[in-house]
Protein backbone atom coordinates (compact mmCIF):
# COMPACT_ATOMS: atom_id res chain seq x y z
CA UNK A 1 0.00 0.00 0.00
CA UNK A 2 1.38 3.53 -1.05
CA UNK A 3 2.42 5.92 1.67
CA UNK A 4 0.31 9.19 1.51
CA UNK A 5 3.24 12.07 1.37
CA UNK A 6 1.52 14.41 4.46
CA UNK A 7 0.51 17.93 2.92
CA UNK A 8 1.22 20.95 5.48
CA UNK A 9 -0.56 24.29 4.82
CA UNK A 10 0.95 27.24 5.88
CA UNK A 11 -0.71 31.08 6.56
CA UNK A 12 2.06 33.95 7.23
CA UNK A 13 0.63 37.12 9.34
CA UNK A 14 2.68 40.53 10.14
CA UNK A 15 5.20 42.38 8.41
CA UNK A 16 7.84 41.21 5.36
CA UNK A 17 10.44 39.80 8.11
CA UNK A 18 7.96 37.08 9.43
CA UNK A 19 6.80 36.01 5.57
CA UNK A 20 10.82 35.55 5.05
CA UNK A 21 10.94 33.07 8.04
CA UNK A 22 7.82 31.62 6.07
CA UNK A 23 10.00 31.14 3.13
CA UNK A 24 12.53 29.67 4.75
CA UNK A 25 10.21 26.84 6.42
CA UNK A 26 8.41 26.17 3.37
CA UNK A 27 11.28 25.44 1.63
CA UNK A 28 12.89 23.02 3.92
CA UNK A 29 9.60 21.32 3.62
CA UNK A 30 9.33 21.07 0.16
CA UNK A 31 12.70 20.09 0.38
CA UNK A 32 12.28 17.19 2.77
CA UNK A 33 9.14 16.32 0.59
CA UNK A 34 6.25 17.50 1.99
CA UNK A 35 3.54 18.50 -0.26
CA UNK A 36 2.25 21.87 0.67
CA UNK A 37 -1.31 22.52 0.37
CA UNK A 38 -3.47 26.00 0.30
CA UNK A 39 -6.93 23.96 0.94
CA UNK A 40 -7.06 23.60 4.81
CA UNK A 41 -9.01 21.28 5.01
CA UNK A 42 -6.78 18.64 2.60
CA UNK A 43 -3.85 19.19 5.45
CA UNK A 44 -2.34 16.61 7.92
CA UNK A 45 -0.72 19.76 9.40
CA UNK A 46 -1.94 24.17 9.42
CA UNK A 47 1.06 26.27 10.80
CA UNK A 48 0.10 29.60 11.59
CA UNK A 49 2.84 32.17 11.45
CA UNK A 50 1.73 34.82 13.55
CA UNK A 51 2.23 38.58 14.15
CA UNK A 52 2.01 39.99 17.67
CA UNK A 53 3.45 43.25 17.49
CA UNK A 54 0.26 45.44 18.60
CA UNK A 55 -3.04 44.50 19.50
CA UNK A 56 -4.40 44.33 16.29
CA UNK A 57 -2.20 41.88 15.10
CA UNK A 58 -2.41 39.41 17.67
CA UNK A 59 -6.17 39.49 17.35
CA UNK A 60 -5.99 38.56 13.50
CA UNK A 61 -3.38 36.20 14.43
CA UNK A 62 -5.81 34.64 17.18
CA UNK A 63 -8.64 34.72 14.25
CA UNK A 64 -6.27 32.50 11.84
CA UNK A 65 -5.50 30.03 14.46
CA UNK A 66 -9.25 29.76 15.17
CA UNK A 67 -9.95 29.39 11.76
CA UNK A 68 -7.24 26.92 11.35
CA UNK A 69 -8.62 24.62 13.64
CA UNK A 70 -11.91 24.94 12.63
CA UNK A 71 -10.10 22.89 9.40
CA UNK A 72 -7.76 21.00 10.37
CA UNK A 73 -7.18 18.74 14.20
CA UNK A 74 -3.46 19.41 13.80
CA UNK A 75 -2.24 23.00 14.20
CA UNK A 76 0.88 24.43 15.17
CA UNK A 77 1.63 27.82 16.05
CA UNK A 78 4.61 29.95 15.21
CA UNK A 79 5.84 33.44 15.13
CA UNK A 80 6.06 36.43 17.52
CA UNK A 81 2.49 35.00 19.08
CA UNK A 82 4.25 32.09 19.46
CA UNK A 83 6.30 33.96 22.80
CA UNK A 84 3.15 34.22 23.95
CA UNK A 85 2.23 30.70 24.56
CA UNK A 86 0.13 30.67 27.26
CA UNK A 87 -2.39 33.50 25.82
CA UNK A 88 -2.70 30.77 22.80
CA UNK A 89 -3.03 28.07 24.55
CA UNK A 90 -5.58 29.51 27.10
CA UNK A 91 -7.91 29.98 24.38
CA UNK A 92 -6.85 27.30 22.00
CA UNK A 93 -6.11 24.72 24.20
CA UNK A 94 -6.07 21.86 21.06
CA UNK A 95 -3.32 23.39 19.56
CA UNK A 96 -0.64 21.01 19.12
CA UNK A 97 2.02 23.12 19.41
CA UNK A 98 3.34 26.32 20.21
CA UNK A 99 6.93 28.35 19.00
CA UNK A 100 7.78 31.09 18.89
CA UNK A 101 9.82 33.00 15.89
CA UNK A 102 13.14 32.00 14.16
CA UNK A 103 11.91 28.40 15.61
CA UNK A 104 12.50 26.74 12.09
CA UNK A 105 14.02 23.05 13.57
CA UNK A 106 11.53 23.04 16.27
CA UNK A 107 8.29 23.70 14.23
CA UNK A 108 9.80 20.82 11.87
CA UNK A 109 10.55 18.65 14.53
CA UNK A 110 6.68 19.06 15.75
CA UNK A 111 5.70 18.37 12.32
CA UNK A 112 7.43 14.77 12.25
CA UNK A 113 5.59 14.23 15.49
CA UNK A 114 2.24 14.74 14.25
CA UNK A 115 2.71 13.25 10.45
CA UNK A 116 6.43 11.65 10.21
CA UNK A 117 8.80 11.94 8.00
CA UNK A 118 8.02 11.35 3.74
CA UNK A 119 9.61 9.18 1.83
CA UNK A 120 13.24 9.64 0.62
CA UNK A 121 11.63 9.44 -2.89
CA UNK A 122 9.59 12.67 -2.39
CA UNK A 123 12.06 14.59 -1.12
CA UNK A 124 12.87 17.76 -3.76
CA UNK A 125 15.38 20.22 -4.88
CA UNK A 126 14.68 23.51 -3.67
CA UNK A 127 16.93 26.32 -5.40
CA UNK A 128 19.76 27.74 -2.92
CA UNK A 129 17.57 31.07 -2.46
CA UNK A 130 14.62 29.15 -1.54
CA UNK A 131 10.97 29.51 -2.00
CA UNK A 132 9.46 32.90 -2.62
CA UNK A 133 6.04 33.35 -1.41
CA UNK A 134 6.37 36.73 -3.57
CA UNK A 135 5.82 37.00 -6.83
CA UNK A 136 8.86 35.49 -8.83
CA UNK A 137 9.92 39.13 -10.00
CA UNK A 138 10.66 40.57 -6.95
CA UNK A 139 11.55 38.92 -3.40
CA UNK A 140 12.74 40.27 0.06
CA UNK A 141 16.17 40.36 1.04
CA UNK A 142 16.67 39.89 4.55
CA UNK A 143 20.43 41.18 5.73
CA UNK A 144 19.93 40.90 9.86
CA UNK A 145 17.83 39.05 12.94
CA UNK A 146 16.53 40.84 15.91
CA UNK A 147 17.66 44.42 17.47
CA UNK A 148 19.58 45.96 19.55
CA UNK A 149 17.12 49.21 20.03
CA UNK A 150 15.17 49.32 23.29
CA UNK A 151 12.62 51.15 22.23
CA UNK A 152 9.87 51.18 25.17
CA UNK A 153 6.71 50.02 22.97
CA UNK A 154 8.40 47.52 21.37
CA UNK A 155 9.01 43.94 22.36
CA UNK A 156 11.15 42.87 19.40
CA UNK A 157 14.49 42.56 20.79
CA UNK A 158 12.67 39.91 23.60
CA UNK A 159 11.11 37.70 20.68
CA UNK A 160 13.65 38.11 18.31
CA UNK A 161 16.77 38.16 20.62
CA UNK A 162 19.40 41.23 19.76
CA UNK A 163 21.19 41.80 16.37
CA UNK A 164 22.41 39.25 14.08
CA UNK A 165 23.63 40.25 10.73
CA UNK A 166 24.21 37.95 8.19
CA UNK A 167 27.50 38.00 6.62
CA UNK A 168 28.12 40.03 3.09
CA UNK A 169 28.91 36.63 1.50
CA UNK A 170 26.03 34.79 2.20
CA UNK A 171 23.66 37.82 1.46
CA UNK A 172 25.36 38.32 -2.06
CA UNK A 173 25.30 34.16 -3.01
CA UNK A 174 21.54 34.67 -2.16
CA UNK A 175 20.75 38.19 -4.46
CA UNK A 176 22.78 36.36 -6.99
CA UNK A 177 20.32 33.41 -7.35
CA UNK A 178 17.50 35.46 -7.08
CA UNK A 179 18.67 37.32 -9.84
CA UNK A 180 19.50 34.38 -11.77
CA UNK A 181 15.99 33.27 -11.08
CA UNK A 182 14.72 36.37 -12.99
CA UNK A 183 13.84 38.24 -9.86
CA UNK A 184 13.57 42.18 -11.09
CA UNK A 185 13.66 44.09 -7.83
CA UNK A 186 15.48 42.80 -4.36
CA UNK A 187 13.66 44.36 -0.76
CA UNK A 188 16.49 44.91 1.41
CA UNK A 189 15.09 44.24 5.34
CA UNK A 190 15.74 43.80 9.14
CA UNK A 191 14.37 45.30 12.16
CA UNK A 192 17.02 48.05 11.22
CA UNK A 193 18.78 47.87 8.18
CA UNK A 194 20.71 50.92 8.84
CA UNK A 195 22.31 48.91 12.01
CA UNK A 196 23.73 45.90 9.54
CA UNK A 197 27.40 44.96 10.72
CA UNK A 198 27.52 46.82 13.57
CA UNK A 199 27.91 43.06 15.37
CA UNK A 200 29.95 42.10 12.72
CA UNK A 201 33.82 41.97 12.77
CA UNK A 202 35.23 44.28 10.77
CA UNK A 203 31.95 45.99 11.18
CA UNK A 204 30.66 46.58 7.81
CA UNK A 205 27.85 48.82 6.99
CA UNK A 206 24.72 48.96 4.88
CA UNK A 207 25.77 51.69 2.79
CA UNK A 208 28.74 49.11 1.69
CA UNK A 209 26.81 46.20 1.11
CA UNK A 210 24.62 47.82 -0.95
CA UNK A 211 26.99 48.98 -2.99
CA UNK A 212 28.44 45.56 -3.61
CA UNK A 213 24.38 44.38 -4.14
CA UNK A 214 24.54 46.73 -7.33
CA UNK A 215 26.29 44.61 -9.01
CA UNK A 216 23.55 42.61 -9.26
CA UNK A 217 22.11 45.52 -11.44
CA UNK A 218 18.40 45.12 -9.83
CA UNK A 219 16.46 47.45 -8.37
CA UNK A 220 17.19 47.57 -4.76
CA UNK A 221 15.04 48.94 -2.05
CA UNK A 222 15.54 49.62 1.58
CA UNK A 223 12.77 48.91 4.08
CA UNK A 224 13.16 50.44 8.09
CA UNK A 225 16.20 52.86 8.19
CA UNK A 226 16.88 54.04 11.95
CA UNK A 227 17.03 57.64 11.79
CA UNK A 228 20.92 57.71 11.35
CA UNK A 229 24.24 58.99 9.63
CA UNK A 230 23.84 55.62 8.06
CA UNK A 231 20.82 55.93 6.52
CA UNK A 232 22.58 59.65 5.18
CA UNK A 233 25.07 57.22 3.62
CA UNK A 234 22.18 55.01 1.74
CA UNK A 235 20.38 58.67 0.43
CA UNK A 236 24.22 59.31 -1.12
CA UNK A 237 24.06 56.33 -3.16
CA UNK A 238 19.98 57.01 -4.22
CA UNK A 239 21.71 60.25 -5.64
CA UNK A 240 23.87 57.42 -7.76
CA UNK A 241 21.30 55.61 -8.73
CA UNK A 242 22.40 52.86 -6.88
CA UNK A 243 19.49 52.24 -4.50
CA UNK A 244 15.88 52.88 -5.47
CA UNK A 245 15.24 57.15 -3.96
CA UNK A 246 12.57 55.63 -1.87
CA UNK A 247 13.46 56.26 2.26
CA UNK A 248 11.73 54.61 4.83
CA UNK A 249 12.15 56.02 7.99
CA UNK A 250 9.51 55.13 11.35
CA UNK A 251 10.17 58.40 13.12
CA UNK A 252 7.33 57.45 15.24
CA UNK A 253 7.16 61.06 16.70
CA UNK A 254 8.98 64.24 16.80
CA UNK A 255 8.26 65.26 20.33
CA UNK A 256 11.23 65.07 22.58
CA UNK A 257 9.48 64.39 25.72
CA UNK A 258 7.47 61.58 23.92
CA UNK A 259 10.72 60.50 22.12
CA UNK A 260 12.61 60.12 25.30
CA UNK A 261 9.52 57.90 26.61
CA UNK A 262 9.98 55.82 23.71
CA UNK A 263 13.91 55.89 24.01
CA UNK A 264 14.42 56.99 20.31
CA UNK A 265 16.19 59.84 19.55
CA UNK A 266 15.88 63.66 18.36
CA UNK A 267 13.37 66.49 18.49
CA UNK A 268 11.33 68.27 15.31
CA UNK A 269 13.82 70.67 14.63
CA UNK A 270 16.36 68.27 14.42
CA UNK A 271 14.30 65.48 12.00
CA UNK A 272 13.26 68.80 10.05
CA UNK A 273 16.70 69.64 9.25
CA UNK A 274 17.52 66.05 8.71
CA UNK A 275 14.91 65.47 6.01
CA UNK A 276 16.08 68.37 4.14
CA UNK A 277 19.42 67.42 4.43
CA UNK A 278 18.26 64.23 2.52
CA UNK A 279 16.37 65.59 0.08
CA UNK A 280 19.33 68.40 -0.62
CA UNK A 281 21.48 65.00 -1.22
CA UNK A 282 19.07 63.76 -3.47
CA UNK A 283 16.35 65.66 -4.64
CA UNK A 284 14.26 62.76 -5.81
CA UNK A 285 13.81 60.54 -2.70
CA UNK A 286 10.27 59.85 -1.36
CA UNK A 287 10.46 59.09 2.07
CA UNK A 288 7.97 57.05 3.81
CA UNK A 289 7.23 56.82 8.07
CA UNK A 290 5.28 55.61 10.65
CA UNK A 291 4.03 57.59 13.42
CA UNK A 292 2.41 56.32 17.15
CA UNK A 293 -0.70 58.67 18.39
CA UNK A 294 -1.65 58.59 21.87
CA UNK A 295 1.67 57.48 23.27
CA UNK A 296 1.26 57.15 27.56
CA UNK A 297 1.44 61.24 28.44
CA UNK A 298 0.95 62.75 25.51
CA UNK A 299 -1.03 65.99 25.56
CA UNK A 300 -2.86 67.70 22.48
CA UNK A 301 0.01 70.23 22.62
CA UNK A 302 2.39 67.46 21.91
CA UNK A 303 0.19 65.78 19.59
CA UNK A 304 -0.44 69.04 17.53
CA UNK A 305 3.43 69.73 17.49
CA UNK A 306 3.34 66.30 15.56
CA UNK A 307 0.50 67.34 13.53
CA UNK A 308 2.59 70.93 12.85
CA UNK A 309 5.57 68.49 12.00
CA UNK A 310 3.47 66.29 9.29
CA UNK A 311 2.40 69.51 7.56
CA UNK A 312 5.97 71.49 7.46
CA UNK A 313 7.77 67.75 6.58
CA UNK A 314 5.49 67.13 3.49
CA UNK A 315 6.42 63.47 3.97
CA UNK A 316 5.34 61.36 0.52
CA UNK A 317 3.70 58.06 2.45
CA UNK A 318 2.85 58.06 6.41
CA UNK A 319 1.11 55.60 8.34
CA UNK A 320 -0.22 55.84 11.65
CA UNK A 321 -1.03 53.67 14.49
CA UNK A 322 -3.05 54.44 17.78
CA UNK A 323 -0.48 53.24 20.80
CA UNK A 324 -1.34 49.87 21.71
CA UNK A 325 -0.34 47.94 24.86
CA UNK A 326 2.32 45.47 23.91
CA UNK A 327 2.31 42.59 26.28
CA UNK A 328 6.40 42.85 28.26
CA UNK A 329 6.52 46.17 26.45
CA UNK A 330 8.12 48.61 28.87
CA UNK A 331 5.60 51.69 28.02
CA UNK A 332 2.97 49.74 29.65
CA UNK A 333 3.79 50.66 33.17
CA UNK A 334 3.74 54.45 31.63
CA UNK A 335 1.19 57.00 33.82
CA UNK A 336 -1.03 59.06 32.17
CA UNK A 337 -2.42 56.36 29.58
CA UNK A 338 -4.11 58.01 26.74
CA UNK A 339 -7.77 57.91 26.56
CA UNK A 340 -8.52 54.49 23.74
CA UNK A 341 -11.15 56.69 21.89
CA UNK A 342 -8.68 59.54 21.87
CA UNK A 343 -6.03 57.65 20.21
CA UNK A 344 -8.07 56.82 17.39
CA UNK A 345 -9.30 60.10 16.74
CA UNK A 346 -5.49 61.16 17.13
CA UNK A 347 -4.82 58.57 14.45
CA UNK A 348 -7.63 59.35 12.30
CA UNK A 349 -6.59 63.05 11.91
CA UNK A 350 -3.29 62.35 11.26
CA UNK A 351 -4.11 60.18 8.55
CA UNK A 352 -6.63 63.36 7.08
CA UNK A 353 -3.88 65.84 7.30
CA UNK A 354 -1.19 63.28 5.79
CA UNK A 355 -4.13 62.24 3.00
CA UNK A 356 -3.98 66.26 1.50
CA UNK A 357 -0.58 66.19 0.71
CA UNK A 358 -0.31 62.78 -0.38
CA UNK A 359 -2.86 63.68 -3.13
CA UNK A 360 -0.85 67.17 -3.85
CA UNK A 361 2.14 65.15 -3.88
CA UNK A 362 0.46 62.47 -7.06
CA UNK A 363 -0.42 65.73 -8.60
CA UNK A 364 3.18 66.90 -8.92
CA UNK A 365 3.62 63.37 -10.78
CA UNK A 366 1.29 64.06 -13.42
CA UNK A 367 2.24 64.08 -16.88
CA UNK A 368 5.55 62.99 -15.60
CA UNK A 369 6.58 59.58 -17.01
CA UNK A 370 8.38 56.63 -14.85
CA UNK A 371 9.79 52.99 -15.01
CA UNK A 372 7.15 50.82 -14.08
CA UNK A 373 7.22 46.85 -12.53
CA UNK A 374 4.10 45.08 -13.13
CA UNK A 375 2.88 43.06 -10.57
CA UNK A 376 -0.03 41.75 -11.85
CA UNK A 377 -2.62 42.29 -14.83
CA UNK A 378 -6.43 41.50 -14.34
CA UNK A 379 -8.25 39.37 -17.21
CA UNK A 380 -9.38 42.35 -18.31
CA UNK A 381 -6.19 43.81 -19.47
CA UNK A 382 -5.56 46.06 -16.26
CA UNK A 383 -1.91 45.99 -15.69
CA UNK A 384 -0.96 47.19 -11.61
CA UNK A 385 2.46 48.27 -11.05
CA UNK A 386 4.81 50.17 -8.65
CA UNK A 387 7.61 52.90 -9.66
CA UNK A 388 10.68 53.77 -7.59
CA UNK A 389 8.49 55.46 -5.20
CA UNK A 390 6.13 52.57 -4.34
CA UNK A 391 6.85 49.56 -2.61
CA UNK A 392 4.36 46.22 -2.72
CA UNK A 393 1.70 45.79 -0.34
CA UNK A 394 2.21 49.35 1.86
CA UNK A 395 1.76 51.97 -0.58
CA UNK A 396 0.01 52.79 -3.54
CA UNK A 397 -0.56 51.44 -7.13
CA UNK A 398 -0.28 52.80 -11.07
CA UNK A 399 -2.95 51.34 -13.01
CA UNK A 400 -2.60 51.39 -16.77
CA UNK A 401 -5.45 49.91 -19.20
CA UNK A 402 -5.28 48.26 -22.32
CA UNK A 403 -2.14 46.97 -21.84
CA UNK A 404 -2.91 43.30 -23.59
CA UNK A 405 -0.05 41.49 -23.44
CA UNK A 406 1.80 42.62 -20.59
CA UNK A 407 2.51 40.11 -18.24
CA UNK A 408 3.87 40.41 -14.39
CA UNK A 409 7.55 41.24 -14.29
CA UNK A 410 7.58 43.37 -17.56
CA UNK A 411 9.11 46.89 -17.25
CA UNK A 412 7.38 49.54 -19.02
CA UNK A 413 7.64 53.46 -19.51
CA UNK A 414 4.17 55.58 -18.58
CA UNK A 415 2.74 58.64 -18.18
CA UNK A 416 0.90 59.59 -15.41
CA UNK A 417 -2.52 60.78 -16.28
CA UNK A 418 -4.75 60.93 -12.81
CA UNK A 419 -4.61 59.57 -9.28
CA UNK A 420 -6.70 59.86 -5.89
CA UNK A 421 -5.28 59.96 -2.55
CA UNK A 422 -2.92 57.09 -2.89
CA UNK A 423 -3.04 55.39 -6.12
CA UNK A 424 -2.42 56.27 -9.63
CA UNK A 425 -3.47 55.70 -13.25
CA UNK A 426 -1.15 55.98 -16.37
CA UNK A 427 -1.01 55.34 -20.09
CA UNK A 428 1.65 53.07 -21.49
CA UNK A 429 4.27 54.78 -23.65
CA UNK A 430 6.42 51.71 -24.38
CA UNK A 431 7.44 48.21 -23.25
CA UNK A 432 11.04 47.87 -22.07
CA UNK A 433 12.53 44.89 -24.58
CA UNK A 434 16.31 43.26 -23.81
CA UNK A 435 18.45 44.33 -21.37
CA UNK A 436 17.60 46.91 -19.13
CA UNK A 437 19.43 49.38 -17.47
CA UNK A 438 18.42 48.84 -13.54
CA UNK A 439 20.48 52.34 -12.57
CA UNK A 440 18.00 54.56 -14.83
CA UNK A 441 14.97 54.82 -12.78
Amino acid sequence: MAIKTPKIGLVSLGCAKNLVDAQRLTSVLIAMGYKIENEYDKCDVVVVNTCGFIGPAVEESMQAIGEALNYSRKVIVTGCLGARAKLIMDKYPQVAAVYGPGMRASVIRGIISLVGKPLESDRQKVSPSGVLLTPPHYAYLKIAEGCRHKCSFCIIPSLRGPLRSRESDSIMKEAIDLTNRGVKELLVIAQDSSDYGHDLKGRPSLSSLLTKLSDTKRWLRVHYLYPSDEATKVVELMAKGIVLPYLDVPFQHVNPTILKAMKRPGNIEKTLRMIEKWRDICPDVAIRSTFIAGFPGETNEQFNELLDFIKEAKLDRVGCFPYSDVDGATANSYLNPVDEQIREERAVLLMETQAKISYQKLNERIGKEYQILIDYVSDDGIAVGRSKYESPDIDGVITIENTNGLNPGDMVNAKIIDHDEHDMKAELVSVLDGKIDFRTF
